[in-house]
């Protein structure tokens, strides 16, 4: 590493480490490889092969490279994008910008054109695989093998300068720019409205790229623009007023956002992600609290809004059976339910937005219309322009919906309701727990593999009657016919679900990127049981025997999530 690496900062944290005898911090930075999880190459900025700096971006771009002339043979013709986000790390003298211009350095090294956003921009400006959606294997093997296979710097590799003066490095900021806001335009379905609603929203970027991008969504449906959280609206890699600028945590990170909406009499709040692929959702209720939406809520609410815009512009009833829905496996079933009643077609996936965007291109190109698709991980794919989660159009399409539900006097709160009503209540409650041992966990899943003897699966789960079982490390379905699940499996990754005789879903599943052992589970009730309280408390019991007989948390040393 230090023979090939020529960033000092890095090198220099990488010496001391050595000369203090570290040996715990050396084996975290150089234990392994980065590596493909639910979402690409994911890794903490910092030296060593472990980590995301100048060397391992080299690295990792020479073996995509190599990998994509192996896969496009007019590849020089055709070219690559690459984005670059607001993120840094000072100590270590990594930034996306920089690692931007370095991958775009070895590229044009090898006489492949580069389109280099020359500023910053939200995740779902930048396409991906050729099909406009991330990739899924066997690409990420492949990938893999070819970073292995080129570790050595090119000769020109650090001299990022280069592009500077080339004829193959191109800016598609302004035609993308301006291709995004007139593709998002098909999904705005109520201008008027949009013109004269007095409706107030709030938004927030915490820190990162989304204020610009969601600022023109608004123009761009004719919306007055949203109120800037001023403190949170400029990217700033430390993300000085957040503990973890992720909204998906609740509500720590809309402290600011609150307090706007408060002096400003506003009664949404719109929050992204520090790269604005998600977006969470909060809503002043009549009592004065704030509701923040959960991922599946706001999903509910999408799904009920983007269908029935369809429907109205849509008299054609036949066209009806070429629609479809996506959801990954571990989200609420709402868009069954919904799809059920209402004729169009529902499919699940596994988890994250590589298998989603990659299922509603084959269905597009089978002439199918997908007309949304979400996770609970509060990742909305709202307009199909964009194969992904994408936290601007969601933005500005929740807030068309709001626009509109105002004049009916309806909260979004109250809609949900509604769509619960209609399409029966769905009743979500995930967590997690923090296991370091991957042993331990090794040891869970078979135990649940195993649990009356051998190769037998849990009958019950305390007072609860397991009615199927379905194991997508081992391919395994008690609902199919032959036995065999439908979904693709992995043995590399831990995924078991058990369906319960009371219409309740539970997922037990390890994190790709994170030592978490992660829960989601469901409590699915057909439209006219409306206790909700008691559906609630029915769900509780289940989480807690799931807890209790098949986490099992003091017996394997099991950490809870802490809010």
């Amino acid at each position: 590493y230090l023979e090939t690496n020529r960033n000092p900062k890095t090198s220099a944290i990488v010496k001391k480490l050595v000369a203090d005898g570290n040996a715990g911090e050396l084996q975290k930075y150089f234990g392994s490889r980065m590596e493909f999880g639910t979402a690409g190459l994911r890794a903490a900025m910092g030296a060593g092969i472990s980590h995301m700096n100048d060397l391992t971006i080299i690295q990792t771009t020479q073996g995509f490279c190599r990998y994509l002339e192996k896969n496009f043979s007019d590849l020089k013709k055709r070219g690559v994008v690459i984005g670059f986000d607001a993120r840094a790390h000072l100590s270590s003298g990594g930034s996306s910008k920089r690692f931007a211009r370095l991958a775009a350095n070895t590229f044009i090294s090898q006489g492949v054109p580069v389109y280099l956003f020359s500023d910053i921009t939200p995740t779902p400006f930048v396409v991906y695989w050729e099909n406009g959606a991330q990739i899924i294997s066997p690409h990420d093997k492949g990938i893999s093998q070819a970073i292995e296979e080129n570790q050595e710097p090119w000769p020109q590799a650090w001299d990022d300068k280069l592009i500077d003066s080339s004829l193959l490095l191109h800016d598609p900021y302004a035609t993308v720019n301006k291709d995004y806001f007139k593709d998002i335009q098909k999904q705005c379905f109520h201008r008027n409205i949009n013109k004269e609603t007095n409706l107030k929203f709030v938004h927030t970027s915490v820190h990162g790229v989304g204020h610009k991008f969601v600022q023109l969504a608004f123009k761009a449906f004719d919306l007055s623009p949203p109120f800037a959280v001023p403190e949170q609206k400029d990217p700033d890699p430390e993300f000085p007023t957040v503990k973890y600028p992720n909204p998906e945590e609740g509500k720590g990170v809309l402290t600011l956002s609150f307090a706007l909406a408060e002096k400003d009499g506003a009664k949404i709040i719109l929050a992204n992600d520090p790269d604005a692929d998600r977006l969470a959702v909060a809503e002043k209720q009549e009592s004065g609290e704030w509701k923040v939406f959960s991922g599946n809520e706001l999903g509910a609410l999408l799904g009920w809004w983007i269908f029935t815009c369809w429907k109205n512009h849509n008299r054609d009833t036949c066209a009806i059976k070429d629609v479809y829905m996506l959801s990954s496996t571990v989200s609420s079933k709402i868009l069954r339910a919904i799809a059920l009643k209402e004729g169009f077609h529902f499919e699940e996936t596994l988890t994250g937005f590589k298998w989603m965007g990659n299922r509603a291109k084959q269905l597009m190109d089978q002439g199918k219309a997908v007309l949304f698709a979400f996770e609970e991980a509060i990742g909305y794919m709202c307009c199909p322009a964009v194969l992904d989660k994408d936290g601007v159009s969601a933005a500005v399409i929740t807030a068309e919906m709001a626009s509109y539900l105002a004049t009916r006097n309806l909260s979004l709160s109250q809609q949900l309701k509604a769509v619960y009503d209609e399409y029966g209540f769905h009743i979500t409650k995930a967590s997690y727990f923090i296991c370091h041992d991957p042993k331990v966990i090794q040891q869970l899943f078979d135990n649940l593999r195993n649990f009356d003897g051998k190769n037998t699966y849990p009958k019950s789960c305390g007072r609860f009657k397991v009615s199927g079982i379905r194991d997508l490390t081992t391919g395994y379905d008690s609902s199919q016919p032959d036995q065999k699940a439908i979904l693709p499996t992995s043995k590399s990754s831990q995924m078991i679900t058990f369906t319960f005789a009371n219409g309740g879903v539970a997922t037990m599943r390890t994190s790709g990127t994170e030592p978490k052992i992660k829960y989601y589970s469901e409590l699915c009730a057909p439209p006219g049981n409306s206790d909700v309280e008691q559906l609630k408390k029915e769900l509780d019991e289940l989480v807690n025997a799931l807890e209790k007989h098949f986490f099992q948390p003091e017996k394997n040393n099991l950490q809870r999530k802490t809010e």
